[in-house]
């Protein structure tokens, strides 16, 4: 019962809290007719039709007494402005019951009156609002009766139905544009963080209610951290990297100049690795802060990576596209160096590199296959963790690494607000990696 509950249930703070707001306003107004018109409205109405039932009954009496026709309409006309109904045997009288659908008094009327009154032929509430038009039959023929409409029913209670409509209608407008103000600074603080997801900064300012604003004032003062922590670690690691790089390079030099053999050559092979290793530490530690977010065409970046990935002799291939002119957020020199990793790693371990561009929903989809050995299932989280070096899965004589290619990649699809995904393709039979780029 919950689950079907959840499933009619709106998913939006908005609406959530619009039906809480409108859902008792509603049932409020239902209840309170309900038992107004029923208890109220109708059993006033059955009781004055009652009481006018009494002056009827001695009206009707008093026709049938007199000797003749003439003297029953002289008793009708003398006896009418007493009573305060207009009698008379020579007007038609109604032949069927009428009114409008949203007369509910009405209906109380003709029931009293066809009940507890014997001999009526109609009665008429459409073609007078303001009277009830009643036909009897008496012994001189049929007698037509007009009573006024307020002394046989209360007012009509759809009056009190529309004013009840027209007054939860402004109260609930009114209530609808406060909650709305009140939503805005939760939309603001939203889309703020989610910006922040996709590596973004907006600005932002907390508003709204207490609550709220402590809310915006704790995600303002976890930016600035997050900010500040990413930019004390890539200056730490670029020291790192430039004190590290100076002993090596003269380590290289007093190398060159000594004399070669094969311990020279294992030690400057040495060498060379560690300076690869700080560069790909650094590139991984830097993460996708090359760059700012621009609007980017995810179509031309794709082809400028591939271009050039094709003058540098590897073998690539573009299978699809989406149409160009697709503008989007992205950080262009972060999202172009982790498809240049996924296109070295495919090309490092298979013969070619196939790569596509799809558009999702909210996110573009760039896809990289390759016909190599591709990585087992239960070995594809461990290969998006930094220096995770699969041998078993990989062929590493294609091609070795530190291991930082996939994570990097990694890295920059999360700043972005999506993610890399790691399959098999099943057209190539190699590795498939989907870098997701959230819009």
């Amino acid at each position: 019962m919950a689950f079907e509950l959840r499933t009619y249930v709106p998913r939006r703070l908005y609406a959530r809290a619009a039906l809480i707001l409108l859902l008792p306003i509603v049932s409020l107004q239902l209840v309170v007719s309900v038992v107004f018109i029923q208890r109220h409205f109708e059993g006033v109405t059955r009781q004055m039709t009652s009481n006018v039932l009494v002056e009827m009954r001695y009206f009707v009496t008093q026709v049938n007494a007199a000797p003749d026709r003439t003297k029953a309409q002289l008793t009708a006309e003398a006896l009418g402005p007493q009573m305060q109904v207009v009698a008379d045997l020579n007007t038609p009288v109604p032949t069927e019951d009428k009114r409008d659908f949203f007369d509910l008094s009405g209906r109380i009327v003709i029931e009293t009156l066809r009940t507890r009154l014997p001999g009526v032929t109609g009665i008429d509430l459409v073609s007078n609002h303001r009277e009830v038009q009643i036909g009897v039959e008496t012994a001189y023929g049929p007698l037509f009766l007009r009573v006024p409409r307020e002394r046989v029913s209360a007012s009509n209670p759809h009056q009190l139905l529309v004013l009840m409509i027209f007054t939860g209608l402004l109260t609930s407008a009114v209530s609808i544009l406060f909650l709305r103000n009140q939503v805005r600074p939760i939309r603001r603080l939203a889309r703020a963080a989610e910006a922040f997801g996709k590596g973004r900064t907006v600005p932002y300012k907390p508003s709204g209610a207490t609550e709220v604003r402590a809310a915006g004032r704790a995600f303002l003062d976890m930016r600035t951290r997050i900010e500040r922590q990413i930019e004390q670690r890539t200056l730490m690691l670029s020291g790192v990297s430039h004190d590290l790089r100076t002993p090596l390079t003269r380590m290289k030099l007093a190398l060159s100049v000594m004399e070669d053999s094969p311990d020279t050559r294992d030690l400057l092979t040495d060498v060379e690795d560690m300076e690869r290793l700080v560069g790909e530490f650094l590139s991984f530690a830097r993460g996708d802060a090359l760059d700012d977010a621009a609007l980017t065409d995810p179509t031309e970046l794709l082809k400028a990576v591939v271009s050039s990935a094709q003058r540098a002799g590897r073998d690539v291939v573009v299978n699809r596209c989406i149409r160009p002119g697709t503008m989007m957020m992205m950080r262009p020199m972060a999202v172009s160096r982790a498809l240049d990793n996924l296109i070295g790693n495919a090309v490092s371990y298979g013969t070619r590199a196939w790569v596509s561009l799809d558009q999702l929903d909210r996110a573009v989809r760039f896809r990289v296959e390759d016909d190599g050995p591709g990585i087992p299932t239960t070995l594809r989280n461990e290969a998006l963790k930094p220096f995770a070096r699969l041998d078993p899965a990989r062929n590493q004589s294609g091609g070795a690494g530190v291991g930082l290619g996939l994570a990097i990649a990694a890295d920059i699809a999360r700043n972005h607000g999506g993610r890399l995904a790691l399959g098999e393709s099943l057209r190539f039979g190699g590795l498939q990696a989907d870098l997701i780029i959230a819009r």
